[in-house]
């Protein structure tokens, strides 16, 4: 399959591979600008992904020495973790939501031990077994990958125009993957002149196929009660409004009907929602919840990170049925159970 794709009107993308992960790759997409071309994200940091970008740019036309930003969808390092190498290679500024960009700060400034030690406790409280939270407390090396992504020089502030001369981007706030999601409006006439209003980066937040993973907000140092699944739907029902021509998403390919899409995603979660209050018709903590849950596999044949999403996921479903009422903690549980109301 090519790496390289042509999508008129002065946007290509290029397949950035993401090593031994089910999405295979990320679109980064390559905007002319009147001072050279910007990236819509930048890839996994890895030798190979480097790559496959750099001979994707020289394919389109320019290199990676030419690149004059990078703007950031999210904060996930399948899109923003090549950000750094672009930006010492060509000098680009590089853009990311301010709710995001908070997270990469605290990211770089927290110890690793604090963030497994964080995460061994959440574990914990929703009723892991000893088992698998024991990994989390034994002794491991001081530097992983993925704790110093690049801090961005630039934010990207909803409703304004982004800096790219010549054309006419603009952000749109879509929280719910990541606080600080944002889709991309290219508020241009369509190349192929469909109908609609121009066309739309949308990282994560719509994909063709697929949902992505609304979880909890991670962060050790921050309490506030969130409600990730919430600002997901709110934000999609936005991004329905904006009717865009032709979605240009971080994963699998350009579609059209974004309404459509939102449509059925609504409907999805709707239907998900359901499903977990016929399985909280007993007390359940959330370990207990993802164990039942749906999911693209048997749960005995889910990895163990993957095990940590998924819990992740069903309390983020769990916090959208509390604040809807439908569901509530059941008092004195030690670790904490939910019943459907």
């Amino acid at each position: 399959m090519a790496t390289t794709f042509e999508h008129g009107g002065g946007v290509r993308s290029v397949r950035v591979p993401i090593p031994d992960n089910p999405l295979g790759h990320t679109l980064v997409y390559v905007v002319e600008t009147d001072r050279g071309p910007v990236l819509i994200d930048a890839g996994w940091d890895d030798p190979g992904s480097w790559d496959t970008l750099t001979a994707g740019l020289v394919a389109c036309g320019t290199a990676v020495t030419e690149v004059y930003g990078v703007v950031v969808t999210h904060h996930h390092p399948d899109h923003h973790g090549l950000s750094a190498r672009v930006r010492e290679a060509s000098g680009a500024w590089v853009a990311l939501h301010a709710a995001d960009a908070a997270i990469v700060r605290r990211t770089r400034e927290t110890r690793p031990e604090r963030w497994f030690s964080y995460m061994a406790a959440k574990l914990t409280a929703a009723g892991a077994p000893d088992g698998h939270v024991a990994p989390l407390r034994a002794p491991r090396p001081r530097t992983l990958p993925g704790l110093s992504p690049a801090l961005p020089d630039r934010d990207i502030v909803p409703g304004e125009l982004l800096d790219l001369p010549g054309r006419r981007l603009r952000a749109v706030w879509t929280p719910g993957h990541t606080p600080g999601h944002v889709c991309l409006h290219l508020d241009e006439e369509h190349p192929a002149q469909l109908p609609g209003a121009g066309r739309l980066f949308s990282g994560d937040h719509l994909l063709p196929e697929i949902t992505p993973h609304i979880g909890l907000y991670e962060d050790p140092d921050d309490t506030t009660v969130t409600d990730p699944l919430g600002d997901y739907l709110d934000s999609l029902e936005r991004i329905g409004r904006l009717t865009p021509a032709e979605v240009l998403p971080a994963h699998q390919h350009a579609f059209t009907d974004a309404p459509g899409r939102v449509r059925a995603l609504l409907a999805h979660h709707e239907e998900r929602l359901r499903g977990l209050l016929r399985l909280l018709a007993e007390p359940l903590t959330p370990w207990q919840l993802a164990e039942r849950m749906e999911w693209n596999r048997p749960w005995e044949q889910i990895p163990y990170g993957s095990r940590n999403i998924a819990v992740s996921e069903a309390e983020a479903h769990l916090r959208r049925l509390v604040k809807q009422g439908r569901a509530e903690p059941v008092a004195g549980s030690e670790p904490v159970a939910y019943v459907a109301v």
